[in-house]
């Protein structure tokens, strides 16, 4: 409207003024969600994280998903390392091998192939040539891959008390992991395979469990301007899921899965696209259970017994219910 009015007029948003989502994603930011809030420095969780780093060399944090895992990993990675330069990120998968992770080979313009290291050789060696400064690899689902064929022979040289000996790669180089060097990773602890990882790095690193926080969730709401009285019924049924995750783990509802959640909308969002799912799984073979939490969540919206019969529009409730 405002170019039809005056000529030559420069319209602008966000991201022309540096303040989107792609320069956030840009900037050094402590969370795979480019407008997550920045992490203080001292938040008690990156000061533990940060102090566990130094008497083990390494941190997995373990929790099912939607407990900040990866948000407190890189902020804690972020202060440790003190420089993008020095931080690296990797997410494993079950195609992820050691010729990704170490070195391998790349295919060669022209023709042919030649040796690339991965980010794990690459962190490790430019450690060792500058030991005034810590560097840090932060691992992404560490679970999703199997460790200990990515690691290799270096699974036994991460262990603190093996820094600095040296070893032999695949490429018959000798390398050593210097004491500087340090590895922050995140895993769900009901993920296949998740006893490996265990078995390769109860003894060699430190591990902090993620729990879905109640109080946590309730700051997020507050924060997001949810009403109070919705807010404590979004509250009551969070804890209530979270409950049955004591004997059935597949229940448990990380607290992140409610970053924006504001209002009555974002909550039908919120179950529609996601929680439902999460529900129907976690009590496939119960369907007791399954009913009565999609119920308590139809409750949170508290809705009349009777409403408006407008054609071709449901009630919040009506979509819940459909559900089971």
């Amino acid at each position: 409207m405002l170019n039809n009015l005056i000529e030559n007029v420069r319209t602008l948003d966000a991201e022309d003024l540096g303040i989107g989502v792609t320069a956030a994603a840009a900037a050094s930011h402590a969370s795979s969600a480019p407008d997550a809030p920045a992490v203080p420095d001292d938040h008690p969780m990156v000061q533990e994280i940060i102090r566990l780093a130094q008497v083990y060399g390494g941190v997995i944090l373990a929790g099912p998903p939607g407990t900040s895992k990866t948000f407190f990993a890189a902020a804690a990675g972020q202060v440790i390392a003190g420089s993008d330069d020095r931080l690296r990120f990797v997410q494993f998968h079950a195609s992820y091998q050691y010729e990704d992770f170490m070195m391998g080979f790349a295919p060669r313009d022209g023709g042919g192939f030649t040796t690339k290291k991965g980010p794990f050789l690459d962190l490790v060696l430019a450690a060792a040539a500058d030991p005034a400064h810590s560097y840090v690899l932060v691992i992404d689902e560490l679970s999703r891959a199997d460790v200990g064929r990515v690691f290799g022979e270096a699974l036994t040289y991460v262990d603190r008390t093996k820094r600095e000996l040296p070893f032999t790669i695949a490429s018959g180089d000798k390398i050593k992991v210097p004491s500087n060097f340090i590895i922050l990773a995140t895993m769900n602890p009901f993920d296949r395979g998740v006893d490996e990882v265990d078995a390769a790095f109860e003894r060699r690193f430190g591990k902090v469990t993620m729990d879905p926080d109640r109080a946590l969730l309730d700051e997020i709401l507050t924060d997001n301007g949810m009403d109070d009285a919705l807010k404590a019924r979004v509250l009551n049924w969070f804890s209530r899921m979270n409950g049955h995750a004591v004997k059935n783990p597949a229940a448990a509802v990380g607290h992140a899965y409610f970053a924006t959640a504001s209002d009555e909308a974002t909550l039908n969002d919120l179950w529609e696209y996601q929680l439902k799912y999460v529900v129907q799984r976690a009590f496939r073979r119960d369907d007791a259970t399954r009913a009565d939490m999609i119920s308590a969540w139809t409750r949170i919206f508290q809705m009349p017994a009777t409403t408006p019969n407008v054609p071709g529009s449901t009630s919040v409730a009506d979509r819940v219910e459909a559900t089971e």
